[in-house]
């Protein structure tokens, strides 16, 4: 139950809730994203699986609860389109770490065969919602076998770039001004329970916002006419994305590119299974029979962006225009153009 009577309040408390709480997960989950990097280098699980999930699970707190509480509330648009459209966000993060480097475009230097494996994983598992929308209608105490296939599917993914990583059978050619991730190198060391405690502190800090951000998200939907698809994929997406961006122009601003474009692709294939823990939540059926043509086009427009990052990493442009890669002002220019027409047409509708 509720302790707030959201609908009750006027719109600008909903807004300024709305806007306090994306603050505060920008703020909270970047400290809480340099606490879990901590951990996976003083536990050794930065190599490890776990630590991969570990990593790619922190950033996505906000994410996750945002969507799930959506669809318990019964808003399945809101929460499908809050975890695919973090994806798209994300991925445009990219274009914006690579405004930070100066030396080269940011896939000329950060590509990897894990990088290319996990956009490849991402493209796969992004394919699993389409299938379920479109498939028969088949769940099990409400839970689609798409959720099942999706939580496989990532965990057999990062298997895959775990093995990659230990035993590859080529590598990409890093140019002299590419760092690796040097761990724990260069940092004090803490307290494993210190860092536990500030961990999950954090975390509980941020799991708050991101059900705020649910809440008066679809307060927001609800009282200014736009759909659950726009204000989820475009304004809580984006707030609880965040998290990501900070990390990633820091460590692209220290020359670690392979890290920081690693480090969203990765959370990106991550963020995909907020749509099987939706339709856990989902009280009405299978969340994917559910599924509008929004959410159609904003996991199109995610895949295509996606496609346009591997494309980059492979052709690995040092110069493009206005500065950046190919990859990335094609990336710029389609999100914003799509959002921005959607939003425009709805608006005027």
């Amino acid at each position: 139950m509720d302790l707030v009577a959201w609908e009750t309040l006027s719109f600008p408390v909903v807004s300024a809730a709305f806007g306090a709480s994306a603050l505060l997960i920008a703020v909270v989950g970047t400290r809480m994203t340099r606490a879990a990097d901590r951990l996976a280098d003083e536990t050794g699980l930065g190599e490890a699986i776990f630590g991969a999930v570990l990593l790619g699970s922190t950033t996505s707190i906000a994410g996750i609860t945002t969507s799930v509480t959506a669809a318990v509330d019964g808003l399945p648009s809101l929460a499908i389109s809050n975890a695919i459209g973090g994806i798209a966000a994300q991925t445009v993060f990219l274009a914006v770490a690579d405004m930070a480097y100066r030396p080269a475009n940011l896939e000329h230097a950060a590509a990897s065969v894990e990088n290319l494996l996990q956009g490849a994983l991402l493209s796969t598992l992004l394919a699993i919602p389409l299938l379920g929308m479109a498939g028969p209608r088949l769940d099990l105490f409400g839970i689609h076998p798409a959720s099942v296939l999706l939580v496989a599917g990532y965990l057999y993914g990062i298997h895959l770039v775990a093995e990659a990583r230990s035993t590859p059978y080529w590598v990409a050619r890093q140019p002299d001004k590419t760092l690796q991730d040097t761990g724990a190198e260069g940092r004090e060391s803490a307290a494993l329970s210190t860092l536990w405690l500030e961990f999950v502190a954090l975390s509980l800090v941020v799991g708050a916002a991101g059900y705020v951000i649910a809440k008066t998200g679809g307060q927001v939907a609800a009282r200014t006419g736009l759909s659950e698809g726009l204000v989820g994929g475009l304004f809580t997406a984006v707030s609880t994305s965040l998290p990501e961006l900070v990390p990633s122009v820091a460590a692209v601003r220290r020359g670690a590119l392979t890290l920081a474009a690693g480090g969203i692709i990765g959370g990106n294939s991550f963020d995909v299974l907020f749509v099987a823990f939706s339709d856990v939540g989902y009280q009405e059926g299978s969340i994917y029979h559910a599924m509008t043509e929004q959410q159609v086009f904003i996991i199109a427009l995610t895949l295509l962006l996606t496609g346009i990052l591997l494309m980059g990493l492979l052709r690995r442009e040092r110069r493009g225009a206005f500065g950046i890669g190919f990859e990335s002002f094609l990336a710029l220019v389609l999100y914003f153009g799509a959002f921005g027409l959607w939003f425009v047409c709805e608006l005027f509708a």
